[in-house]
């Protein structure tokens, strides 16, 4: 992935001096690092950001700021029509708008910005970063996060691409009464639906979109993906946390979140502890999957406390998940409805993906990206075998 030489300019431009680490921070993670550098480079991401992750490392080896390191992935899928998790092509809201929700945090200079429900702009991760550089807030959402883009050139546009606009109108036209209202799986009332997994009911309800698929002009190529979007709404979402040979850390994320939801509504993503977090002392975490399960358990800052207390990147994930499982009181009826997956790095280099499962909804195997030098996806590990449901359950078929 080729990156220009303006973005290499002004990359290395920023690049902040290093913080040395302190003794008591050493002692407090039980590793005998030494201060200052770590003679590392290295990106954690999402599997999708492989496309983007040789760019952003070659920016970092040649000096370039760790921040900037990790928005240059996510401008890689926020710019990809084809990725409808995030940015251009994102799946909408109900109401067929996209809304977008980003975070960054810097380590070198411990600041950080985030921005929620924006619409129109499509590099929402460079604007999260806008808000850390000229304003005194961290967090601003919708027209507030749009005012700001306005006012430092950010370019507005349609981000609905048709594509996604079909799949959005497929959904509307078959599920649309059954998603995001209602009560939610922590409720105490809650019941696991019926007939969910009968194979007849699944295979006529497939079928049944097939058919509508081809009525609304999705191309045929397309209609297994439209169909199974509907059927798993995804919770696409792209962290990706970074260290440079210095030791300078950054941490971003970047998302449209749930698709279908309600609007305005916030994940996890725009929530400094939650979508990720940073100690540039200790290391980074960044989380996908079910937003308002990891909102409940600060998940990215649950990890790092945990490797502050000296828990390796996996162990520290396996804690926040065994705090989630806790909260549903181990619970699996319910829990085969949440998937949380976490990227870890921490300052040492030392890594992992851990997830509550270890297979999409539709049975694909969970992987996340890495770069030390070497370009590679590498297999998540999960707590549990096997693949949790998609949320919302569809229990009944959709009218004819």
């Amino acid at each position: 992935m080729k990156f220009s030489r303006r973005e290499f300019i002004e990359s290395a431009a920023m690049t902040s001096a290093v913080l040395a680490t302190s003794p008591a921070a050493l002692a407090q993670t039980g590793k005998a690092a030494p201060a200052g550098s770590t003679g590392k480079t290295m990106i954690v991401t999402k599997y999708t950001g492989i496309q983007s992750i040789d760019g952003a490392y070659e920016l970092m080896r040649r000096a370039g700021d760790t921040l900037d390191a990790a928005i240059f992935v996510l401008k890689g899928q926020e710019n990809d029509p084809n990725d409808n998790s995030v940015g251009l092509g994102g799946l909408p809201n109900e109401d067929g708008e996209v809304e977008l929700d980003a975070s960054v945090m810097h380590g070198p200079t411990r600041r950080a910005g985030a921005v929620g429900a924006v619409r129109r702009i499509k590099n929402v991760s460079l604007l999260a970063k806008t808000v850390m550089e000229h304003t005194g807030h961290v967090l601003v959402v919708a027209d507030g996060a749009s005012k700001i883009a306005k006012v430092h050139g950010f370019t507005e546009e349609n981000l609905l691409t048709e594509r996604s606009r079909k799949i959005w109108q497929l959904w509307k036209e078959t599920m649309s009464d059954q998603d995001w209202w209602g009560p939610g799986i922590a409720d105490p009332n809650w019941k696991p639906p019926t007939n969910l997994t009968g194979v007849p009911v699944a295979e006529q309800r497939t079928k049944r979109l097939q058919e509508v698929a081809a009525e609304i002009g999705i191309e045929p190529e397309w209609r297994d993906y439209a169909v199974a979007q509907v059927v798993n709404p995804p919770t696409g979402t792209i962290p990706c946390i970074t260290l440079n040979e210095k030791g300078e850390m950054s941490a971003a994320v970047s998302t449209s979140g749930l698709a279908w939801k309600i609007q305005g509504r916030l994940g996890d993503s725009p929530l400094i502890g939650a979508g990720i977090y940073l100690d540039p002392e200790v290391g980074g975490a960044g989380v996908t999957g079910n937003g308002e399960e990891n909102i409940k358990i600060a998940g990215s800052h649950t990890v790092v406390e945990a490797m502050r207390r000296g828990l390796d990147p996996k162990e520290a994930a396996m804690e926040a998940l065994k705090r989630l499982v806790s909260s549903y009181k181990n619970d699996m009826t319910r829990l085969r409805y949440i998937n949380l997956v976490f990227h870890v790095l921490r300052r040492d280099g030392a890594y992992a993906g851990v997830a509550l499962w270890g297979l999409t909804s539709t049975g694909k195997q969970l992987q996340i990206a890495v770069n030390d030098g070497s370009k590679r996806l590498e297999n998540v590990t999960a707590m549990f075998e096997g693949k949790g449901l998609s949320w919302p359950p569809v229990p009944v078929l959709p009218k004819s």
